[in-house]
Protein backbone atom coordinates (compact mmCIF):
# COMPACT_ATOMS: atom_id res chain seq x y z
CA UNK A 1 0.00 0.00 0.00
CA UNK A 2 2.55 2.36 1.56
CA UNK A 3 4.42 2.20 -2.42
CA UNK A 4 1.42 3.36 -4.40
CA UNK A 5 0.49 6.40 -2.10
CA UNK A 6 4.75 7.45 -3.16
CA UNK A 7 3.77 7.25 -6.59
CA UNK A 8 0.66 9.32 -6.19
CA UNK A 9 3.21 11.95 -4.53
CA UNK A 10 5.71 11.61 -7.21
CA UNK A 11 2.86 11.83 -10.11
CA UNK A 12 1.13 15.08 -8.03
CA UNK A 13 4.31 16.74 -7.81
CA UNK A 14 5.20 16.28 -11.68
CA UNK A 15 1.17 17.61 -12.53
CA UNK A 16 1.88 20.54 -10.50
CA UNK A 17 5.21 21.22 -12.55
CA UNK A 18 3.87 20.70 -15.74
CA UNK A 19 0.67 22.33 -16.21
CA UNK A 20 -1.44 25.35 -14.74
CA UNK A 21 -4.11 24.98 -12.28
CA UNK A 22 -6.94 26.37 -14.59
CA UNK A 23 -6.42 23.82 -17.22
CA UNK A 24 -6.94 21.48 -13.55
CA UNK A 25 -10.19 23.02 -12.19
CA UNK A 26 -11.36 22.78 -16.07
CA UNK A 27 -10.83 19.20 -16.27
CA UNK A 28 -11.84 18.18 -12.91
CA UNK A 29 -15.50 20.15 -14.28
CA UNK A 30 -15.59 18.17 -17.28
CA UNK A 31 -15.55 14.44 -15.32
CA UNK A 32 -17.79 16.18 -12.79
CA UNK A 33 -20.26 17.44 -15.28
CA UNK A 34 -20.38 15.11 -17.57
CA UNK A 35 -20.15 16.93 -20.84
CA UNK A 36 -18.60 20.09 -21.89
CA UNK A 37 -21.57 22.43 -22.10
CA UNK A 38 -22.32 21.68 -18.70
CA UNK A 39 -18.91 22.24 -17.05
CA UNK A 40 -18.90 25.59 -19.18
CA UNK A 41 -22.06 26.79 -17.68
CA UNK A 42 -21.12 25.78 -14.26
CA UNK A 43 -17.39 27.32 -14.22
CA UNK A 44 -18.73 30.32 -16.49
CA UNK A 45 -16.24 30.02 -19.91
CA UNK A 46 -17.21 28.83 -23.19
CA UNK A 47 -17.03 25.49 -24.18
CA UNK A 48 -14.91 26.37 -26.83
CA UNK A 49 -12.43 27.35 -24.70
CA UNK A 50 -12.95 23.89 -22.10
CA UNK A 51 -12.03 22.25 -25.52
CA UNK A 52 -9.04 23.93 -26.20
CA UNK A 53 -7.74 23.61 -22.58
CA UNK A 54 -8.56 19.78 -22.80
CA UNK A 55 -7.00 19.75 -25.97
CA UNK A 56 -3.94 21.29 -24.74
CA UNK A 57 -3.58 19.14 -21.74
CA UNK A 58 -3.82 16.00 -23.10
CA UNK A 59 -1.26 16.95 -25.83
CA UNK A 60 1.21 17.99 -22.72
CA UNK A 61 0.71 14.76 -21.21
CA UNK A 62 0.73 12.53 -24.05
CA UNK A 63 -2.62 10.37 -23.43
CA UNK A 64 -6.09 10.91 -23.89
CA UNK A 65 -8.54 11.75 -21.08
CA UNK A 66 -11.89 11.38 -22.45
CA UNK A 67 -14.00 9.08 -24.50
CA UNK A 68 -15.71 11.97 -26.70
CA UNK A 69 -19.49 10.29 -26.95
CA UNK A 70 -23.03 11.62 -27.99
CA UNK A 71 -24.19 11.81 -24.88
CA UNK A 72 -21.37 13.54 -22.98
CA UNK A 73 -17.62 12.66 -22.14
CA UNK A 74 -16.65 9.21 -20.56
CA UNK A 75 -13.42 9.58 -18.93
CA UNK A 76 -10.70 6.93 -19.84
CA UNK A 77 -8.69 5.13 -17.67
CA UNK A 78 -5.64 7.62 -17.64
CA UNK A 79 -8.74 10.46 -17.10
CA UNK A 80 -9.81 8.82 -13.80
CA UNK A 81 -6.12 8.59 -12.77
CA UNK A 82 -5.35 12.41 -13.50
CA UNK A 83 -9.41 13.14 -11.59
CA UNK A 84 -7.94 11.54 -8.21
CA UNK A 85 -4.61 13.69 -8.60
CA UNK A 86 -6.76 16.97 -9.50
CA UNK A 87 -9.29 16.32 -6.41
CA UNK A 88 -6.20 16.47 -3.79
CA UNK A 89 -4.43 19.43 -5.28
CA UNK A 90 -7.44 21.29 -6.08
CA UNK A 91 -8.75 20.94 -2.39
CA UNK A 92 -4.96 21.26 -1.15
CA UNK A 93 -4.93 24.57 -2.81
CA UNK A 94 -8.47 25.87 -1.54
CA UNK A 95 -7.39 24.84 1.67
CA UNK A 96 -3.80 26.79 1.23
CA UNK A 97 -5.81 29.89 0.87
CA UNK A 98 -7.90 30.05 3.06
CA UNK A 99 -5.39 29.36 6.00
CA UNK A 100 -3.65 32.18 3.96
CA UNK A 101 -6.15 35.12 4.29
CA UNK A 102 -7.06 33.93 7.77
CA UNK A 103 -3.91 34.09 9.14
CA UNK A 104 -3.43 36.13 12.39
CA UNK A 105 -7.36 36.31 12.27
CA UNK A 106 -10.24 34.27 13.42
CA UNK A 107 -10.13 30.67 12.66
CA UNK A 108 -12.09 29.74 9.08
CA UNK A 109 -11.80 27.59 6.64
CA UNK A 110 -13.23 24.18 6.00
CA UNK A 111 -11.87 20.57 7.72
CA UNK A 112 -13.57 17.01 7.19
CA UNK A 113 -12.97 14.71 9.76
CA UNK A 114 -13.38 10.88 9.86
CA UNK A 115 -14.25 9.18 13.29
CA UNK A 116 -14.34 5.70 14.70
CA UNK A 117 -18.15 5.06 15.35
CA UNK A 118 -16.96 4.99 19.41
CA UNK A 119 -15.56 7.97 19.06
CA UNK A 120 -18.58 9.75 17.84
CA UNK A 121 -20.43 8.13 20.74
CA UNK A 122 -18.20 9.98 23.29
CA UNK A 123 -17.73 13.32 21.78
CA UNK A 124 -19.52 13.57 18.31
CA UNK A 125 -22.06 16.08 19.93
CA UNK A 126 -19.69 17.78 21.93
CA UNK A 127 -16.98 18.44 19.36
CA UNK A 128 -19.85 19.91 16.82
CA UNK A 129 -21.12 22.05 19.92
CA UNK A 130 -18.23 23.38 20.20
CA UNK A 131 -17.09 24.00 16.80
CA UNK A 132 -20.31 25.88 16.15
CA UNK A 133 -19.71 28.28 19.44
CA UNK A 134 -15.76 28.51 19.72
CA UNK A 135 -15.42 28.93 15.57
CA UNK A 136 -18.73 30.23 13.92
CA UNK A 137 -16.49 30.27 10.71
CA UNK A 138 -15.18 27.12 10.54
CA UNK A 139 -17.01 24.27 8.33
CA UNK A 140 -17.31 21.28 10.17
CA UNK A 141 -18.01 17.76 7.82
CA UNK A 142 -17.83 14.40 10.06
CA UNK A 143 -17.79 11.27 8.73
CA UNK A 144 -18.69 8.18 11.09
CA UNK A 145 -17.54 5.17 10.32
CA UNK A 146 -15.99 2.05 11.87
CA UNK A 147 -12.17 2.41 12.38
CA UNK A 148 -10.94 0.75 9.12
CA UNK A 149 -13.06 2.88 7.17
CA UNK A 150 -11.86 6.18 8.66
CA UNK A 151 -8.48 4.92 7.62
CA UNK A 152 -8.94 4.31 4.10
CA UNK A 153 -10.76 7.79 4.09
CA UNK A 154 -7.79 9.51 5.33
CA UNK A 155 -5.60 7.80 2.86
CA UNK A 156 -7.42 8.53 -0.04
CA UNK A 157 -7.78 11.96 1.30
CA UNK A 158 -11.54 12.34 1.71
CA UNK A 159 -10.95 13.56 5.25
CA UNK A 160 -8.21 16.08 6.78
CA UNK A 161 -7.92 14.42 10.06
CA UNK A 162 -9.07 10.53 11.50
CA UNK A 163 -9.49 9.05 14.83
CA UNK A 164 -8.24 5.53 14.11
CA UNK A 165 -7.57 2.29 16.28
CA UNK A 166 -4.55 0.87 15.98
CA UNK A 167 -3.72 2.21 12.69
CA UNK A 168 -0.93 0.34 10.35
CA UNK A 169 2.63 1.76 10.64
CA UNK A 170 2.93 4.15 7.44
CA UNK A 171 5.21 6.68 6.26
CA UNK A 172 3.01 8.54 5.05
CA UNK A 173 0.95 8.69 8.52
CA UNK A 174 1.50 11.17 11.37
CA UNK A 175 -0.05 10.09 14.48
CA UNK A 176 -1.15 11.00 18.33
CA UNK A 177 -1.95 7.92 20.14
CA UNK A 178 -4.32 9.62 23.00
CA UNK A 179 -6.19 6.58 24.66
CA UNK A 180 -6.02 2.81 25.43
CA UNK A 181 -9.45 0.90 25.98
CA UNK A 182 -9.23 -2.60 27.62
CA UNK A 183 -11.56 -5.05 25.26
CA UNK A 184 -14.25 -6.70 26.90
CA UNK A 185 -16.51 -9.60 25.65
CA UNK A 186 -20.00 -9.22 24.91
CA UNK A 187 -23.36 -10.91 24.09
CA UNK A 188 -26.34 -12.58 25.38
CA UNK A 189 -26.04 -14.45 28.86
CA UNK A 190 -26.93 -17.44 27.66
CA UNK A 191 -23.84 -17.47 24.99
CA UNK A 192 -21.27 -15.79 27.61
CA UNK A 193 -22.62 -16.56 30.72
CA UNK A 194 -24.50 -14.49 33.38
CA UNK A 195 -21.64 -14.52 35.32
CA UNK A 196 -18.96 -11.28 35.96
CA UNK A 197 -15.97 -13.61 36.10
CA UNK A 198 -13.20 -13.05 33.90
CA UNK A 199 -13.22 -15.45 30.43
CA UNK A 200 -9.83 -16.19 28.46
CA UNK A 201 -9.11 -16.11 25.35
CA UNK A 202 -8.25 -19.64 25.20
CA UNK A 203 -12.07 -20.07 26.24
CA UNK A 204 -13.56 -17.08 24.04
CA UNK A 205 -11.96 -18.81 20.87
CA UNK A 206 -14.43 -21.49 21.76
CA UNK A 207 -17.43 -19.61 21.61
CA UNK A 208 -19.74 -17.94 18.18
CA UNK A 209 -17.45 -14.70 17.91
CA UNK A 210 -19.13 -12.19 15.67
CA UNK A 211 -15.98 -9.57 14.42
CA UNK A 212 -15.19 -6.84 12.24
CA UNK A 213 -14.36 -7.93 8.54
CA UNK A 214 -10.19 -9.04 8.27
CA UNK A 215 -8.23 -6.41 7.42
CA UNK A 216 -7.82 -3.05 8.53
CA UNK A 217 -11.23 -3.09 10.09
CA UNK A 218 -9.39 -6.15 11.66
CA UNK A 219 -6.83 -4.33 13.19
CA UNK A 220 -9.40 -2.19 15.43
CA UNK A 221 -9.96 -4.91 17.72
CA UNK A 222 -6.32 -5.78 18.69
CA UNK A 223 -2.88 -4.93 17.30
CA UNK A 224 -1.41 -8.21 17.92
CA UNK A 225 -1.49 -10.59 14.41
CA UNK A 226 -1.11 -13.71 16.05
CA UNK A 227 -3.92 -13.21 18.27
CA UNK A 228 -5.84 -11.53 15.63
CA UNK A 229 -5.14 -14.56 13.62
CA UNK A 230 -6.69 -16.79 16.22
CA UNK A 231 -9.54 -14.95 16.25
CA UNK A 232 -10.22 -15.07 12.60
CA UNK A 233 -9.89 -18.85 12.45
CA UNK A 234 -12.36 -19.69 14.83
CA UNK A 235 -15.12 -16.58 13.52
CA UNK A 236 -18.03 -17.76 10.97
CA UNK A 237 -19.38 -14.30 11.29
CA UNK A 238 -17.77 -10.92 9.60
CA UNK A 239 -19.61 -8.01 9.70
CA UNK A 240 -18.23 -4.20 9.21
CA UNK A 241 -22.21 -2.63 10.00
CA UNK A 242 -22.59 -1.76 13.44
CA UNK A 243 -26.88 -1.91 13.17
CA UNK A 244 -26.02 -5.78 12.12
CA UNK A 245 -23.41 -6.23 14.55
CA UNK A 246 -25.96 -4.45 17.57
CA UNK A 247 -29.04 -6.88 16.01
CA UNK A 248 -27.10 -10.23 15.61
CA UNK A 249 -25.95 -10.20 19.26
CA UNK A 250 -28.97 -8.98 20.87
CA UNK A 251 -30.69 -12.18 18.80
CA UNK A 252 -28.28 -14.52 20.14
CA UNK A 253 -26.28 -15.11 16.67
CA UNK A 254 -22.68 -14.79 18.78
CA UNK A 255 -20.58 -12.72 20.70
CA UNK A 256 -18.18 -10.09 20.20
CA UNK A 257 -15.04 -8.94 21.41
CA UNK A 258 -15.44 -4.86 21.66
CA UNK A 259 -15.55 -1.78 24.51
CA UNK A 260 -18.46 -1.30 26.94
CA UNK A 261 -18.55 2.11 24.87
CA UNK A 262 -19.41 0.25 21.68
CA UNK A 263 -22.71 -1.38 22.99
CA UNK A 264 -23.58 0.70 25.54
CA UNK A 265 -26.80 1.43 25.41
CA UNK A 266 -27.83 -2.46 25.09
CA UNK A 267 -25.43 -3.20 27.95
CA UNK A 268 -27.18 -0.27 30.35
CA UNK A 269 -30.73 -1.84 29.40
CA UNK A 270 -29.41 -5.41 30.33
CA UNK A 271 -30.14 -7.30 26.80
CA UNK A 272 -26.59 -7.86 26.95
CA UNK A 273 -23.92 -8.46 29.21
CA UNK A 274 -20.03 -7.98 29.25
CA UNK A 275 -16.85 -9.75 30.67
CA UNK A 276 -13.70 -9.38 30.98
CA UNK A 277 -10.85 -11.18 28.88
CA UNK A 278 -7.80 -11.78 30.41
CA UNK A 279 -4.59 -14.55 29.53
CA UNK A 280 -3.82 -12.01 27.93
CA UNK A 281 -6.09 -9.16 28.39
CA UNK A 282 -6.66 -7.09 25.56
CA UNK A 283 -6.43 -3.70 24.53
CA UNK A 284 -6.67 -1.37 21.77
CA UNK A 285 -5.41 2.60 21.34
CA UNK A 286 -7.05 5.57 19.57
CA UNK A 287 -4.81 7.64 17.73
CA UNK A 288 -5.42 11.03 16.13
CA UNK A 289 -4.35 10.66 12.79
CA UNK A 290 -3.27 13.05 9.54
CA UNK A 291 -0.91 12.56 6.29
CA UNK A 292 2.64 13.71 6.43
CA UNK A 293 2.57 15.08 3.04
CA UNK A 294 -0.64 17.49 4.14
CA UNK A 295 0.48 20.38 5.99
CA UNK A 296 -1.43 21.61 8.53
CA UNK A 297 -3.70 24.82 8.38
CA UNK A 298 -5.02 26.72 11.22
CA UNK A 299 -8.43 25.03 11.40
CA UNK A 300 -7.48 21.48 11.20
CA UNK A 301 -4.82 22.82 14.48
CA UNK A 302 -7.76 24.23 16.23
CA UNK A 303 -9.93 21.18 15.58
CA UNK A 304 -6.90 18.39 16.41
CA UNK A 305 -6.65 20.52 19.39
CA UNK A 306 -10.33 20.44 20.65
CA UNK A 307 -10.51 16.93 19.61
CA UNK A 308 -8.23 15.98 22.02
CA UNK A 309 -9.29 18.31 25.06
CA UNK A 310 -12.87 16.55 24.49
CA UNK A 311 -11.08 13.05 24.74
CA UNK A 312 -9.61 14.01 27.89
CA UNK A 313 -12.37 15.57 29.54
CA UNK A 314 -14.65 12.52 28.60
CA UNK A 315 -12.19 10.17 29.91
CA UNK A 316 -11.65 12.04 33.33
CA UNK A 317 -15.39 12.28 33.85
CA UNK A 318 -16.11 8.53 33.29
CA UNK A 319 -18.19 9.14 30.36
CA UNK A 320 -15.27 7.05 28.00
CA UNK A 321 -14.31 4.34 30.07
CA UNK A 322 -10.48 4.54 29.31
CA UNK A 323 -7.00 5.56 29.93
CA UNK A 324 -4.92 8.54 28.33
CA UNK A 325 -1.58 7.86 26.92
CA UNK A 326 -0.77 10.50 29.34
CA UNK A 327 2.61 10.89 27.27
CA UNK A 328 0.85 11.55 24.20
CA UNK A 329 2.76 12.88 21.20
CA UNK A 330 3.29 12.77 17.51
CA UNK A 331 4.57 9.52 15.44
CA UNK A 332 5.97 9.88 11.96
CA UNK A 333 5.95 6.32 11.83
Amino acid sequence: MTSGYYKVSIVTFYILETMDTRQLRYFAAIVEYGTLSSAAVNMRVAASALSHHLTNLEADLGVTLFERKPRGMEPTAAGHRLYEHAKLILKAMRAAEADLREAGGEVAGAVSLGMAYSAVKAIGVDLVRRVIEDYPRLDLALTESLSGATLVNLMATDVDLALVYNPPSDPLLRTIPVLEERMVLIGKEEIIGSSNDPVTFNELLELPLIMLRQGISARAIIDDVNLLKKIEGRTNLQMNSVQAIGGSLEAGLGCLIGTKLFMREQLARGTLHFRPIIEPELYRTLHVCSLTNRPPTYALEAVRNLILQLIAASVGNGQWEATLVTDARVRNH
